[in-house]
């Protein structure tokens, strides 16, 4: 049973992550985080010697720092006297669940994709995971339906994504069911799996639930990269390091998005995907010495942060006066 103070708390965080302008501020810190990932990632691989067609061994590297960021999430719940295992079957199950999907197999699915694709594609395709969680949330949630404005909004960040990740010389498109239809699946899965994380996090916490689905999809990742004869080893302090970083931002970002689902309309939160590949561009080119200072860059930027003023504002609220009495309506503009 619920007590008074549980209650309070619920209220009070509810509110608190409803503000527009703290969802626009974490939403953009989890979109930076894992922007980051990319040069990360990329100098992980370089640490530790993983070619680019080794996809067993990206597998272990990935689960790897799933494990770790589920174990730093259970720890923190479990200093903060967060209920651990107050679990039930039924609760064990989605958790499960949630981990094989929004972090194996989505995983699995994107990098196998990356591996038979140019980065290019491969970017903006994946940005149609904010396409499918709105269009999915306009079907399975009722306040949560799609407006014109949300409409235009998310059509400028899309092509904000698409102005960035133009090549120099030419964009061409190719579908091939292992490139560009992986990573089609890979956008699906994870749109899906936020959407069900979204359903757990309404009667469990989220930072336990975070840990969990992260520590479990971790050793799903683990177990098939070491049985598809993937291998890990020279870990050096530098490279010890970086794992540690990736870790420590799948487990704050992964939380607070969770946090930011559990409290607002999936559309109004998942909008913010397309700050990702953004983040990415910019510190890849900070990290790898890659060139960003290009009309092509400044221009996405203005579209993506259009965007996310169109779908993220409060709505007018007009007074509308019936005739009968001059009753107070009003409607989203």
């Amino acid at each position: 049973m619920t007590t008074p103070i549980e209650t309070i708390e619920a209220r009070d965080s509810a509110r608190f992550f409803t503000q527009p302008k703290v969802l626009v501020v974490l939403a953009t810190v989890c979109c930076l985080l894992w922007g980051s990932s990319y040069p990360a990632i990329k100098i992980g691989y370089s640490l530790l010697g993983i070619t680019q067609g080794d996809i067993p061994s990206k597998l272990v590297f990935a689960g790897y720092r799933f494990v770790l960021a589920g174990l730093f999430l259970l720890i923190l719940a479990a200093l903060s006297k967060k209920p651990l295992f107050n679990l039930t079957r039924r609760n064990a199950g989605q958790l499960m669940l949630l981990g094989v999907t929004q972090t194996a197999i989505q995983y699995v699915f994107f990098y196998i994709g990356l591996a038979y694709t140019t980065g290019v594609r491969g970017s903006i395709l994946n940005s149609t995971t904010t396409f499918f969680s709105v269009l999915l949330a306009h079907f399975i949630y009722k306040n949560d339906k799609i407006s014109p404005r949300k409409a235009v909004g998310c059509l400028l960040g899309f092509v904000g994504v698409m102005v960035v990740n133009f090549s120099d010389s030419s964009f061409e498109f190719a579908f091939t069911p292992l490139g560009e239809g992986f990573i089609v699946i890979a956008a699906f899965v994870l749109s899906a799996a936020s959407i069900y994380g979204k359903r757990i996090s309404q009667g469990m916490d989220v930072m336990v639930m975070t840990g969990y689905q992260l520590g479990f999809g971790g050793v799903v990742l683990v177990v098939a990269g070491y049985a598809t004869g993937g291998t890990l080893s020279g870990f050096t302090v530098e490279s010890a390091a970086l794992l540690g970083y990736l870790a420590l931002l799948s487990s704050v970002a992964f939380s607070l998005w969770s946090l930011l689902l559990k409290y607002n309309q999936v559309g109004r939160v998942t909008v913010f995907n397309f700050l990702v590949p953004v983040f990415g561009t910019a510190l890849s080119a900070i990290c790898l010495n890659e060139n960003i200072m290009e009309l092509k860059n400044l221009l996405a930027l203005v579209l993506v942060c259009s965007g996310i003023w169109l779908v993220t504002r409060a709505p007018q609220v007009r007074s509308v006066y019936a005739k009968t009495g001059g009753a107070r309506g009003c409607r989203e503009s």
